[in-house]
């Protein structure tokens, strides 16, 4: 199969809802599939961050810190993720740092997070891509979706994201205080886990690869 990053269907925009209640499992090691990275430990996020509040037509309509924005069922916020593929067609995975409050220690897609009050979104794609995997993106919006996951006690996550895909040839170098591993997997190899070892991967990252091989399956083949 040929894998290109910027097809036709790229330009399209959907919004739809996704709602899943994730319990917490006992993390189970998986084998990394990583050669020798770099890395880096640089401070780049706290709790006490303002994340913005949307509607679901992602209106802002409100800001709230972090930690609050996660308690309980969670309160809708604006965020991203972004899928990077190199020269090969492979799809560069995080495994998030075991300190993170939800979902930490498990493998999930290249970059999430949130913009800042008064940045863009794309701006805060580019940031948090250097801050941590070390990349420097040139990113193309592919969708949004809103979506609701319970991490058992802890909290929840409750975000109207938008989707991105980047190209690159260069390998990362991570931020030990975000992201505890990386390696690059094959669309049919990380399609295959997501059913194999679903319980050691995000839920957002099952929810977007799904959409996204469905879809928007020209926006995954890489130049």
């Amino acid at each position: 199969m040929e894998w290109d990053i910027l097809g036709e269907s790229a330009t399209k925009r959907y919004t739809r809802n996704f709602y899943a209640n994730v319990l917490v499992n006992y993390y189970l090691p998986t084998k990394t599939m990583t050669d020798q990275i770099t890395t880096k430990t640089e401070v780049v996020s706290n709790e006490a961050e303002m994340l913005i509040l949307v509607d679901s037509d992602d209106q802002p309509i409100g800001e709230l810190d972090k930690a609050a924005c996660h308690n309980g069922k969670g309160t809708l916020h604006r965020a991203f993720s972004l899928f990077i593929i190199n020269r090969k067609g492979q799809i560069l995975l995080q495994k998030r740092a075991k300190n993170k409050r939800l979902w930490g220690g498990y493998w999930s897609n290249s970059c999430c997070s949130h913009p800042r009050v008064g940045e863009s979104m794309i701006e805060s794609v580019i940031r948090r891509s250097q801050q941590e995997i070390g990349i420097k993106v040139e990113a193309k919006f592919i969708y949004k979706f809103e979506y609701s996951a319970k991490f058992g006690e802890v909290g929840s996550e409750r975000e109207l994201c938008s989707v991105y895909v980047a190209q690159t040839n260069d390998e990362p170098i991570f931020n030990t205080e975000e992201v505890s591993a990386c390696r690059w997997i094959s669309p049919s190899k990380l399609a295959k886990a997501l059913v194999d070892n679903a319980d050691h991967y995000t839920p957002w990252l099952k929810m977007e690869w799904e959409n996204l091989r469905t879809d928007h399956s020209n926006a995954l083949r890489a130049s």
